[in-house]
């Protein structure tokens, strides 16, 4: 009975020290991902990156994972100058907040490359980011009068708020009027749209495509690892919320 005991305890003592030994090695193995993440990537930042499941050691010899999570900050994303507003010919929107999971992640053998099975995520870009794909410069809308877009803002509902500002001079008056647009915003292929549902009555005799054509806006993300696609996007508190998905998706070492 004590020869049992003591195998027991060893036992014990053993799958402690493997379970350790299975933490120290996700933990560097997380910390070594996050850095190569931020190199790769040009990061201003380390990102997070969580292995989940247990045992990892067994997952690492295996070269598949079955979970891994990833928690970006400031993530600078392509937009292949994508944009008609006042500042579309950025080449880059800058992502507040970017998380993924990705499900069963499986190497290349020198662990250069690897593809997931599937992926989902979520993007934040706040309103003020966004706003650069708009017209915020000043735009003619009739002799005399033009109009410019002063501001995003969370209209409640999943709705846009956008600021309009007219300007200008109509027979021999100024005039500087200020309008809210709600505006729904929806994702085609990689291009975020925002499109004003009704425009208000406008105090001057000023054509409705005019005034689209400042209140409605694009704004295209790219440049996302192969597999990965835009799926749908809602306004929120903080900025626009998208969500993203793929399957077989591709992953640069």
């Amino acid at each position: 009975m004590r020869a049992l005991r003591v195998l027991v305890i060893l036992a014990v003592i053993l799958g402690g020290l493997f379970v350790i030994a299975d933490r120290v090695a996700v933990g560097f193995a997380e910390d070594e991902a996050a850095n190569r993440l931020r190199t790769s990537e040009g990061l201003d930042s380390t990102p997070d990156v969580s292995i989940n499941g247990f045992p990892f050691l067994t997952q690492l010899t295996s070269g598949e994972f079955d979970d891994v999570e990833i928690g970006i900050k400031d993530f600078e994303a392509s937009t292949g100058s994508g944009g008609n507003g006042g500042d579309s010919g950025a080449d880059s929107i800058r992502i507040a907040e970017l998380n993924a999971r990705l499900r069963g992640v499986v190497f290349s053998g020198d662990y250069s490359s690897a593809t997931a099975d599937s992926a989902s995520g979520t993007a934040l870009i706040s309103y003020d980011e966004l706003l650069k794909a708009a017209q915020v410069e000043p735009v003619q809308v009739i002799p005399g009068l033009t109009a410019k877009v002063t501001g995003l803002s969370d209209g409640g509902n999943g709705k846009i708020k956008v600021g309009i500002e007219l300007t200008g001079s109509l027979l021999g008056n100024d005039v500087s009027e200020r309008l809210s647009v709600l505006s729904s915003v929806k994702v085609d292929g990689d291009t975020v749209s925002v499109d004003a549902d009704v425009l208000p009555d406008l105090p001057f005799s000023v054509a409705e495509e005019s005034v689209r054509q400042i209140a409605d806006f694009t704004q295209t993300i790219d440049g996302l690892p192969a597999g990965i696609k835009l799926d749908k996007v809602q306004a929120a508190e903080g900025g626009v919320e998208i969500s993203v998905t793929g399957s077989d998706v591709k992953l640069a070492g």
